[in-house]
């Protein structure tokens, strides 16, 4: 009998390496990016100790004695706990409700465009923002928001109202910084919808030309169905950031009269990580920040494979 259950099992193993013989040079092809993903995002992991250490650079990260979850507790019992998980949450899904619907009506009006030189011309305009550096986007914003020389500041003058600088208005820091946030990559994010639907068996719009639909049924009934599973797994990818808001953009439009909204976690962990150098703290952090991130993509995975039949695995 140990023969019969070795033998196979030693055939496919003598049969796969063989296989993976005659694909050497695939496999020699796919080197440099496993190595590269090696060095750059599995062999940094071990750092991920730090979060339950002392951390002390002379010492290093073997050198440095454990505390186990003393850093995890000091981040709970922070007086700013609850600031900094509301605003990451609140930025974070204002910009999911606004900017996950605006790419897929983009290319939804783009892909209505039939005259080939306009449509060029139209994602052309409305990609070119994608690649302004952010530190050019926020001075943009700055100055057309100014209350003194900025198309902001000029249109109340000529309406007879007076100018407040929205970047000190708490309540105007979130909408500017999503808006503004739409303005820049909205047409970027469409590239895929519009890939999407290029795929579409042109038969199907001539089916319903030839039963009388119009272009908003076409949309309805061809383009939207043709676009769900996209819409799906971006959805999960999208969630799965929830807590992950972007530093830099947050960080220059930061100041001390809107800080209470605008202190993230990416930003606090720059400043108590790098400006106050306390290591471990702010790898604590991080880390917290990554695995709610990971359980949220787990769980809407989970529930889009039930409800959509759709998911990432």
């Amino acid at each position: 009998m140990k023969k019969k259950t070795d033998g196979p099992s030693r055939a496919t193993a003598d049969s796969l390496w063989k296989r993976c013989f005659q694909c050497k040079e695939l496999f020699l092809f796919l080197l440099p990016a496993i190595l590269l993903i090696l060095v750059f995002n599995y062999f940094p992991m071990y750092g991920i100790l730090m979060a339950f250490q002392n951390f002390v650079p002379s010492k290093g990260i073997w050198g440095s004695s454990f505390v186990g979850l003393q850093q995890f507790e000091r981040f709970f019992s922070l007086p700013t706990f609850g600031s900094l998980i509301g605003n990451t949450v609140k930025i974070s899904l204002l910009s999911l409700a606004v900017n996950f619907p605006i790419p897929i009506l983009l290319a939804l009006l783009l892909n209505q465009i039939r005259g080939e030189r306009t449509k060029k011309a139209a994602q052309t305009f409305v990609y070119m923002p994608h690649f302004i550096s952010v530190v050019v986007a926020v001075g943009m914003i700055n100055v057309l928001l100014s209350p003194a020389g900025g198309i902001y500041g000029g249109v109340c003058k000529a309406l007879g109202i007076k100018a407040v600088n929205l970047f000190s208005k708490p309540g105007a820091f979130q909408w500017i910084y999503v808006l503004s946030d739409t303005w820049q990559h909205a047409g970027w994010n469409s590239i895929i919808y519009l890939a999407a639907l290029s795929s579409v068996d042109p038969s199907l719009y001539e089916a319903a030309t030839v039963d009388g639909a119009n272009r908003l049924q076409k949309i309805f009934h061809i383009d939207i169905p043709a676009l769900i599973p996209t819409m799906v797994i971006l959805l999960i990818l999208n969630t799965g950031n929830v807590l992950s808001v972007g530093f830099e953009k947050i960080f220059l439009m930061q100041n001390s009269a809107n800080i209470g909204v605008s202190e993230v976690i990416s930003t606090y962990v720059y400043k108590i990580g790098l400006k106050s150098a306390q290591y471990s703290f702010s790898a604590a952090v991080g880390l917290f920040n990554t695995l709610i991130n990971f359980v949220v993509l787990l769980l809407v995975n989970q529930i889009s494979k039930k409800v959509a039949d759709t998911s990432l695995w």
